[in-house]
């Protein structure tokens, strides 16, 4: 798995319309045995933040839905923090609304770059 040409066909995905979590999930679905459209249906909800922008950021969430995707289920919770923790330390919050700085108008991090780096983090924890 060469992670920095899925994490462009993530950003890909994202130009395209996808939201943030079905760029995520778009471009790891060649990873498992699931349908890309399929996989986009179902995290089409979870763009935005998780609850516009009020939770966790939609790219992260789709970086651990396909942890456990891979995994098949095996350690997900392990590995969900880990890539959250890979994830926060990349982009500074795992929170959507801390990272686009709502609140204080400092924004963390673009969704371009929550984008890549959540695939960025996947292939660091799974990968592994």
């Amino acid at each position: 798995m060469d992670i920095e040409i899925l994490a462009n066909k993530a950003l890909e995905y994202k130009h395209k319309g996808y939201n943030c979590c079905q760029a995520v999930t778009a471009a790891l679905a060649e990873l498992t045995d699931l349908d890309r459209e399929r996989l986009t249906e179902i995290s089409a909800g979870f763009g935005a933040g998780m609850g516009n922008m009020e939770g966790n950021c939609g790219a992260l969430v789709g970086a651990v839905l396909m942890a456990g995707a891979v995994s098949k289920g095996n350690g997900s919770m392990r590995l969900a923090r880990q890539i959250s923790e890979s994830f926060a330390q990349k982009c500074g919050a795992t929170v959507c609304k801390t990272i686009k700085g709502v609140e204080n108008g400092r924004p963390l991090c673009s969704c371009d770059e929550c984008v890549r780096n959540a695939v960025l983090a996947f292939g660091e924890t799974v990968g592994n």
